[in-house]
């Protein structure tokens, strides 16, 4: 009986009306909500009012909607009105984490701490592990005081994205009034992460033995992390330090060990490494009408040597090739190499200088100017004295200022057998 009453073409009808409504109402209701979003898009890339009043207008229970008019409202100060307009965001679609996030942080912004509070509290029972609302949260109670449960939302915020780890070891650090051991302990994150954050952080704030306990911490690292430590420490003056960790990655003494004052490589048996940072020989990738290269032919010592070609004008200041050398303060030191040369023509000689690695990078010592046209080799030495304050010193391969500009050099010259010795 009832299959027949909807064979009847009146009710077939009926139904038809009534599917065709339906479909065009979702039809426009899908064109309110896209043209919606269109004026949500505008208005906050625009900042403008009345396009975001339009777009509630055209989908009044769309919470991005109203999102989107809190934003610019913000934008415009008028916090009070942002606030409300966020209530009733949140009424819309009340599962949705970030608009709680959005409506603490107006509610904090105006004053209004407990609602604030209560707006974060009620984003992290919907986002539980999630990074952002325990950090809103963790701060506002900071400085509320409740340094116990911001500690642990700031601790379970970093955990969930390491991303956050820089700052909170800054806060902490403001927090402790730059005591290490307490940033330590705020920071209780046990990750390769925090202890390499936390290793660049105290480097670059003048905490070297700090850093390398957090760096040993790590564990092993990459060619890039150990780079970017050894220049925060070189950046702060800590090169015993950065030695460790250069040298530890390089199989030239054990991790940790202070190691005797050398030159590292001395005879250039190793490959040639542009752009080094740590302590085996520095040279620029780009020198300009100069070439630098490792020659097999007739060594010093050894089976190779450096060769310098010059063909034009260069900037005599420029470090050809450099090392960064440990040194004791206030002592006295020999440098001895080998040099010839092949037809140097220049008003600015080539000449091997060491300068303070410290503040200041006063000059200590050079040698003579290396002969023009000498095909043996011949063995050179100088001395220098280093400063009270010195750490480290620069050995380098720079040519002699010149008297007028452009200041060409033409020729070559082979160096080796690098050495240095401490003077009693």
């Amino acid at each position: 009986m009832d299959a027949k009453i909807f064979n009847r073409a009146p009710v077939r009808l009926l139904l038809l009306l009534i599917a065709i409504g339906l479909f065009a109402w979702i039809v426009v209701s899908t064109a309110r909500l896209g043209l919606s979003r269109i004026f949500v898009k505008y208005s906050l890339g625009t900042g403008n009012l009345m396009v975001a009043d339009k777009a509630i207008e055209m989908s009044p229970k769309d919470a991005e909607a109203h999102r989107a008019r809190a934003a610019v409202l913000t934008l415009s100060q008028s916090l009070g009105d942002s606030a409300g307009e966020l209530e009733r965001a949140v009424s819309l679609r009340a599962a949705d984490y970030s608009l709680w996030v959005d409506l603490g942080l107006v509610r904090d912004q105006v004053g209004d701490t407990a609602g604030a509070l209560a707006a974060f509290d009620e984003a992290v029972k919907r986002a539980p592990f999630y990074a952002l609302p325990r950090w809103q949260r963790g701060n506002l109670l900071l400085r509320l005081g409740q340094y116990d449960s911001a500690l642990n939302d700031l601790n379970q915020s970093a955990q969930s994205n390491p991303e956050l780890i820089p700052n909170f070891i800054d806060l902490a650090w403001n927090l402790s009034h730059g005591d290490p051991k307490v940033v330590q302990q705020i920071v209780r994150i046990n990750s390769k992460t925090a202890h390499t954050a936390m290793a660049n952080f105290f480097a670059s704030h003048g905490k070297p033995q700090e850093a390398m306990s957090e760096f040993q911490a790590a564990g092993t690292t990459n060619d890039d992390t150990r780079r970017d430590l050894i220049n925060r420490l070189f950046d702060k003056g800590s090169f015993a330090e950065a030695y460790q960790v250069w040298s530890a990655a390089n199989g030239v003494t054990a991790a940790g060990e202070r190691p005797p004052h050398q030159i590292f490589d001395g005879g250039f048996e190793a490959p040639l490494s542009f752009d080094e940072g740590g302590f085996s020989w520095r040279i620029p990738r780009r020198l300009q009408a100069t070439t630098v290269s490792l020659d097999s032919s007739q060594p010093h010592t050894g089976s190779k040597s450096l060769r310098i070609e010059f063909a034009g004008d260069s900037n005599p200041a420029i470090d050809l090739v450099s090392q960064l050398l440990l040194v004791e303060p206030a002592q006295r030191y020999k440098i001895n190499f080998a040099a010839r040369s092949q037809e140097i023509v220049s008003g600015g000689l080539p000449i091997i200088t060491v300068t303070d690695a410290g503040a200041g990078h006063k000059r200590l010592g050079q040698s003579l100017p290396l002969l023009k046209g000498s095909s043996n080799w011949n063995v050179n030495s100088f001395e220098f004295a280093t400063q009270p304050t010195s750490k480290a010193v620069v050995l380098s391969v720079q040519r002699e200022g010149c008297t007028a500009a452009p200041c060409p050099i033409f020729g070559a010259i082979s160096l080796d057998s690098f050495s240095i010795e401490q003077l009693k």
